[in-house]
């Protein structure tokens, strides 16, 4: 199990580009077990859940071959219609091959997924909307069991907005018999994204991006090929550590509509931020400045950011609130900035943030993906050497970062314990 150690007080300068977007991807490549033939994927990040969804499709029968940042996958002659606890576990996003396996096979067996320890993120909405589509359900030994003859069109409305849940039922509704239109449905990048790449193996989909989607069925999908969007989380993050340590980076191969509220919340709190049409450049001379933020669902501040913008807070001058109401679970790296010295009270699910004129390296231990990460961002800004244990967890979302940020000279390395 690896660690990182970072010694603080580096200012980051440089340029920076971002790999394909993890929650992009991953839905991208459940849906090639819709369609016949090769389809090629190209920007596709180097990361332990894209490794772990590999394993998945592979077990199910799916060809999966992997060259750089290129993927390409045949689920031609898929018949396996299970995905064991084993490969499951390893991350929740594994679900996401439920509504493809029930389209193509009229039957699937998924096990109830892991994943981060950030809230319980029940699958309960799709669950439901799978059985509006006409799947029966049953919940057995920890396993998902569905089996559908041919799925119906319906209209679903979603009681909570649920970006996996619509993603799951969009793609099982390709391959419905007649028309489903999804309802409050999540209108997230990565979203638009697939449904782009459905749209590209012929499914017909309308709304892709609106709180509203109606999907017409088609009989089948055929392969294409597809090139994964940024991953703006990422993005975000390098743009929090340009402002934390007072440094100049430019953001490359990222796309700033993706970042609006990142942008707008860096700039008040005394940022330059200068986006252009693929790239964000973000700078910082004077202090930093208190802002409160409400995490939200898109387009509104994304809760992945909530962690890294703690840390820009903590070192603020003044008092900030930073409210989460999208996981229940999320702050549990407030702790491990304590052991560093923010100022931080948590009441529920709101944080009060007292600025500290520094904060002071220690061991630290890494709870999930964004945890993680918020704590790379507080060892840049620490005096002195930081810690950060149990780095499995960004290497599920973040390709290479300590050599990204070794090249805008922070002096990072990661250590086998």
């Amino acid at each position: 199990m690896d660690k990182m150690i970072i010694n603080g007080g580096r200012r980051l300068v440089g340029e920076v580009e971002i790999s394909g977007a993890k929650n992009a991807a991953l839905p991208i490549l459940a849906a090639g077990l819709l369609a016949r033939g090769w389809s090629t994927l190209h920007n596709v990040p180097a990361l332990g859940d894209i490794a772990s969804i590999k394993q998945l499709l592979t077990s199910l029968g799916v060809q999966v071959e992997s060259q750089g940042s290129t993927v390409r996958l045949n689920a031609e002659g898929i018949g396996k219609g299970e995905a064991p606890y084993d490969l499951v576990r390893k991350m929740r996003a594994s679900i996401l091959v439920l509504g493809p396996l029930l389209a193509r096979l009229q039957r699937a067996k998924v096990s109830l997924p892991g994943g981060c320890a950030i809230g319980a993120r029940p699958i309960n909405l799709h669950l439901a909307g799978l059985e509006r589509l006409g799947a029966h359900i049953d919940l057995r030994h920890g396993y998902v069991e569905a089996t559908a003859p041919r799925l119906k069109g319906a209209d679903i409305y979603f009681d909570g907005i649920t970006v996996t849940g619509t993603e799951n039922l969009m793609m099982a509704a390709t391959l419905a018999e007649g028309r489903t239109v999804l309802r409050n449905a999540a209108r997230e990048p990565e979203v638009v994204a697939l449904a782009e790449v459905l749209q590209a193996m012929g499914a017909c989909i309308d709304g892709a991006g609106t709180s509203v989607m109606t999907i017409d069925g088609v009989a089948e999908l055929q392969a294409t090929e597809a090139t994964i969007i940024p991953d703006r989380i990422e993005a975000g993050t390098f743009m929090v550590a340009a402002a934390l340590t007072g440094g100049d980076i430019r953001v490359k191969r990222c796309n700033p509509e993706h970042l609006a509220a990142v942008i707008d919340k860096l700039r008040q709190a005394g940022a330059t931020v200068e986006a252009g049409a693929s790239e964000v450049r973000v700078s910082r001379a004077g202090d930093i400045l208190p802002v409160d933020i409400q995490t939200q669902v898109y387009p509104g501040f994304p809760t992945d950011m909530q962690a890294q913008f703690m840390v820009l807070m903590s070192v603020a001058r003044g008092q900030s609130i930073i409210s989460e109401t999208i996981f229940e679970n999320r702050f549990i790296h407030v702790s491990e900035l304590q052991r560093m010295g923010a100022d931080i009270k948590v009441t529920g699910e709101t944080a009060v943030v007292r600025g500290v004129a520094t904060l002071s390296g220690a061991p630290v231990m890494a709870s999930d993906l964004r945890a993680s990460a918020s704590l790379i961002l507080a060892g840049l800004v620490a005096e002195g050497t930081t810690e950060v244990n149990r780095v499995y967890h960004l290497d599920r979302g973040y390709a290479a970062i300590e050599r990204k940020m070794s090249l805008l000279g922070a002096e990072i390395q990661r250590v086998a314990v």
